[in-house]
């Protein structure tokens, strides 16, 4: 494929993809949460209402007590644990659809945000001439000592001389 000249067409291409196809995803993705049914994590089995309990218990200390660190801490637990057992008890569902939609949505997906990776990760090193040709020229560059500075250049052959003794050597 032919680089495009143009990286903002490509930016607004990879954007557009990238958003219709999350939109395709979340139209075919049902939730549903079973909360007020009741939770449970590994072995222990609880009520949605039992979740409740740290949190009144916290917020009653935090009335009488004058709002103290650890009535805090039993209130943020009480909190967490809702929290947590919401996100737990929730289920999520892909509708069933045909392998044409499936395939449609990944292109879009995955095809938006790699267009977005190369504009925005890949640099363009029009205006950087020493980095032109990518890392084999660089590293023949290297060998030669025409990397910008003769110190550089020598510095590295050396190192490679004494690697190659230490081979030798051994």
């Amino acid at each position: 494929m032919k680089s495009a000249k143009n990286e903002l067409l490509q930016f607004l291409a990879g954007l557009v993809m990238l958003v219709a196809g999350l939109f395709i995803f979340s139209q075919k993705v049902i939730v549903y949460s079973s909360f007020l049914g009741g939770f449970s994590l590994g072995g222990m089995s609880m009520t949605s209402g039992l979740l409740v309990v740290p949190l009144i218990a916290g917020i009653v200390w935090m009335f009488v007590s004058g709002a103290s660190f650890p009535s805090k801490v039993l209130t943020g637990l009480g909190v967490f644990l809702i929290i947590v057992a919401v996100i737990a008890s929730t289920n999520i569902h892909l509708i069933s659809m045909s392998l044409y939609d499936w395939i449609l949505l990944l292109v879009l997906i995955f095809g938006g945000a790699g267009l977005l990776a190369k504009v925005l990760l890949v640099g363009d090193y029009k205006d950087d001439e020493e980095d032109r040709g990518g890392y084999r020229s660089r590293k023949s560059r290297r060998r030669s000592g025409s990397y910008g500075s003769s110190s550089y250049g020598s510095t590295s052959i050396d190192i490679e001389a004494e690697l190659d003794a230490i081979k030798k050597n051994k």
